[in-house]
């Protein structure tokens, strides 16, 4: 595995999800303007019932997470050349170490250093930490396989790219 490529693509990821979530939160807001409900009514239905999210949300989470993992092995697998399914899990593997890492800081640091919780400007599930349940625990592995699934797509696709270049050969 070669960290360094594996790091640009969970930074890519990283990039593509938040960039696909503002689309989707947008595009959600838009439909919600269509149908003369207002942005505070649907977040505090949706902070009221967790319920509300529906089908459609978790499709949503589900297909921006595939993508952007897709993207970030794909970065990952173009980058090394070699063996894109493992630069696909070292970028997977990047999101887990930082996801440990920021909810260690967190635990010790505490709730005044929660960045995204105090500028409540990055959309999230609005769910808090003591309603987990056993959907979202399932939930939450779903996520895990779907990404990571997304990411080693994503790196043999990105390795493909070297193979076409293997068989066509630089000497004629």
């Amino acid at each position: 595995m070669k960290f360094g490529s594996a790091f640009f693509g969970w930074l890519t990821a990283t990039g593509t999800a938040v960039l696909l979530t503002a689309l989707v939160a947008a595009a959600g807001a838009a439909a919600g303007l269509a149908t003369n409900t207002s942005a505070s009514d649907a977040t505090d239905a949706a902070t009221k019932d967790p319920n509300t999210i529906g089908i459609i949300g978790i499709i949503a989470v589900v297909v921006v997470l595939f993508v952007a993992y897709f993207c970030g092995g794909y970065v990952a697998g173009r980058m090394s050349r070699f063996d894109g399914l493992k630069q696909g899990l070292a970028v997977w593997l990047w999101a887990v170490i930082i996801a440990v890492v920021v909810a260690i800081l967190s635990a010790i640091a505490g709730a005044q250093f929660n960045v995204l919780g105090n500028l409540n400007s990055f959309p999230r599930i609005p769910l808090n930490e003591g309603d987990l349940t056993v959907a979202g625990i399932i939930t939450a592995i779903a996520v895990a396989i779907i990404s990571l699934a997304g990411a080693l797509l994503g790196g043999v696709a990105g390795m493909r790219y070297h193979r076409k270049v293997d068989r066509v050969g630089l000497g004629r």
